[in-house]
C-alpha cells in the first residue's frame, strides 16, 4: 500500500481530531499525544468496528473516518488507562 503527502496528512489530521475528541471524552493531554492516540485509535478502530460488523455512514467520508478514529482512541485511552 502506497501512501502519497496528501493522505498521509489526512490521515494524520483525523488522527490528531480523533485524539483530541477522545481526551475532551477520557482525559486530557498534549499535541502530540493526541496525534499518537489518534493514529493509534484509527487502526484500532477500523480493527474492533470491522470485526464487530459496524459500519459507520454518517454522510460524509471523512467524518466517518473521524468517527471511527474517535471511536478507536477511547478505546486506546481506557485500555492504557487499565493498565496503568
Amino acid at each position: 500500500m502506497s501512501m502519497n503527502s496528501k493522505e498521509l496528512l489526512t490521515f494524520l489530521g483525523v488522527g490528531l481530531v480523533a485524539g483530541f475528541l477522545a481526551s475532551i471524552i477520557i482525559g486530557g493531554g498534549r499535541l502530540i499525544y493526541y496525534l499518537f492516540i489518534g493514529v493509534l485509535g484509527s487502526l484500532v478502530g477500523g480493527f474492533v468496528l470491522d470485526k464487530v460488523g459496524i459500519k459507520i455512514n454518517i454522510g460524509n467520508d471523512l467524518v466517518n473516518k473521524i468517527t471511527t478514529a474517535a471511536i478507536g482512541a477511547i478505546i486506546v485511552v481506557i485500555v492504557a488507562k487499565l493498565i496503568t
